[in-house]
């Protein structure tokens, strides 16, 4: 099997762990940071606060073997296979984030919205599209 190897550009460090994380950012997430790694500081340059960014981020913590759960960790509800789901634990725990940067600071970002645990590695950081117009 081909592999693809990536290299993080940046670190989380929040408040939250694997048991205080929430399911979604706009469930209670803390603010957190965004620290990237010095040799990222140009790419991240124009990043200014009121930016809404979709991170891409390794669910490190994640088990890399489940391929079915119950969505939310109920077990009221049905089994799924995790691509139908929003399940941390998947083949490639890749992480989507939709944040919002309150601050910026010496290529650190400050952001809400955020519920990676702390130290969860960033792969890259985009910013959320406009209208077609805006572009």
């Amino acid at each position: 099997m081909t592999t693809y190897p990536v290299r993080p550009v940046a670190r989380v460090e929040s408040a939250l762990d694997l048991t205080t994380a929430p399911k979604q950012g706009d469930e209670g997430a803390p603010p957190a940071r965004v620290v990237f790694d010095p040799q990222f500081h140009t790419a991240a340059a124009d990043l200014r606060p009121g930016d809404r960014l979709v991170l891409l981020t390794w669910l490190h913590a994640a088990d890399r073997e489940v391929q079915a759960v119950h969505p939310r960790s109920d077990p009221d509800r049905p089994v799924q296979g995790v691509f139908s789901t929003r399940s941390p634990d998947r083949p490639n725990p890749i992480g989507l984030h939709t944040v919002t940067v309150t601050a910026v600071e010496d290529g650190t970002l400050t952001v809400t919205g955020l519920e990676a645990i702390d130290g969860t590695p960033v792969l890259d950081v985009k910013p959320v599209l406009g209208e077609v117009a805006e572009r």
